[in-house]
């Protein structure tokens, strides 16, 4: 297995950096927008031998704590785990089965908005009292109707934005990750992180040590009136620049790759190589801290609000889980389309872990043209996708996988 096993979860490191450095993460994303009607902690603890056998080293769950809506994104009692996903104790023992089976739970952290319980300042649900966290007006941004100062990022409109420059906002914010923490989350995914600065999540991380977090900074690619423009720099500038601002102690999601891989897999290959010959999303920037992905619970699922072509998935996942990144696999795919979709998605996961693929490793773009891209990755493994015909030359070259529009090769 070379270094799959180099998560050594026997005894929790404290050092956040190890696994950035590391590289040789896979995370699955355990969750749909549907699954809040489907029993799914229970759902999801059947599934952790699968999950572990697969190679997946972090499953990132819903958001666990009390909501008011059933998908978690409007949080209101944080200190509450019981939800829609099912109770606390069902919680508990999904997080004890996947310990015991050294995946990590990644916890999404939703705290640019909360629900208010009562009328404040204005007339607006702006205040908090009667549960934990019992924060008044001056926890809620001017812009969304309380008495705090102006946001540091976007809004989320229509609810409460939290003011995170507040000193006690921050410490009650910290206490309650530490908490998510020992109650056996030891990853964070952090929601919506256009809406406050960057430096409060250092800060964050600093404070409540996760193994690993990754930063949602979705905003929209460069598109005129022909379609998705070539050149994506300023788009993947703006998540380089979120990144650099947490410290780099997180990551992010790599939106940019995900917008043009989209694109390039209609027939327009030619995408994915930047006017330097590099990969034209996050990765082909700083690939230790771009986190790739073909869709989620947003883009696809029933929202499916920027959908990734659905005849042509296997060709993402032949690139992401191929390249230099951190790739992440959709529930979805990985479970509900089917066992051929599975096996192929984790014939390619066991590729990249038996040739020891990492974020961090070196890539050649061979090909790249309307209805082909070819790339060498390290020197033992290199791949095709599109229907344009190519494979490598040289008698030490064997085929790995390969399917609809894709294939694989490592050196013997």
């Amino acid at each position: 297995m070379g270094n799959s096993n180099v998560n050594n979860n026997t005894e929790e490191s404290t050092d956040l950096g190890a696994v950035l450095r590391n590289g040789r993460e896979i995370l699955l994303q355990g969750f749909n927008w549907e699954s809040h009607k489907y029993d799914w902690w229970r759902n999801l603890q059947k599934k952790v031998p699968d999950i572990a056998n697969s190679g997946f080293t972090s499953v990132w769950l819903p958001p666990a704590t009390h909501s008011f809506s059933p998908e978690g994104y409007l949080p209101q009692n944080l200190y509450s785990l019981n939800s829609a996903y099912g109770s606390e104790q069902l919680l508990k023992a999904l997080l004890q089965k996947l310990k015991q089976y050294k995946v990590r739970p990644m916890a999404d952290i939703v705290i640019n908005h909360r629900v208010g319980t009562t009328k404040g300042h204005g007339g607006m649900y702006n205040r908090y009292d009667g549960i934990p966290l019992a924060w008044n007006e001056h926890a809620v941004t001017s812009c969304t109707g309380g008495l705090g100062n102006k946001s540091t990022g976007d809004n989320f409109n229509g609810i409460p934005n939290i003011d995170h420059s507040q000193h006690f906002v921050r410490r009650d914010i910290i206490g309650w990750l530490k908490w998510l923490r020992n109650v056996g989350f030891q990853d964070f995914r952090f929601d919506f992180a256009r809406g406050y600065s960057a430096k409060y999540v250092k800060e964050y991380i600093e404070e409540a040590k996760p193994i690993f977090s990754v930063g949602e900074y979705w905003d929209s690619c460069n598109y005129n009136g022909y379609g998705l423009e070539y050149n994506q720099d300023s788009h993947r500038q703006r998540i380089v620049n979120w990144i650099d601002a947490t410290g780099q102690l997180s990551s992010a999601f790599d939106f940019t790759t995900k917008g043009i891989l989209q694109e390039a897999v209609k027939g327009q290959f030619w995408r994915l190589r930047d006017p330097q010959g590099k990969p034209p999303g996050v990765m082909g920037w700083w690939p230790s801290r771009a986190v790739t992905f073909i869709d989620n619970h947003d883009t696809g699922s029933t929202q499916a609000h920027w959908p990734f072509p659905s005849n042509h998935i296997m060709e993402g996942y032949a690139y992401i889980l191929t390249h230099p990144g951190i790739p992440t696999v959709f529930y979805d795919h990985f479970y509900d389309w089917g066992d051929s979709i599975h096996e192929q998605i984790a014939k390619l996961m066991n590729i990249r872990r038996r040739q020891d693929i990492h974020s961090r490793s070196s890539l050649r773009i061979l090909e790249s043209q309307n209805n082909l891209y070819s790339a060498m990755i390290g020197d033992k493994v290199c791949m095709k996708i599109g229907d344009g015909s190519w494979c490598p030359t040289g008698r030490e070259w064997s085929l790995a996988t390969s399917g609809h529009r894709y294939a694989v090769w490592q050196k013997q």
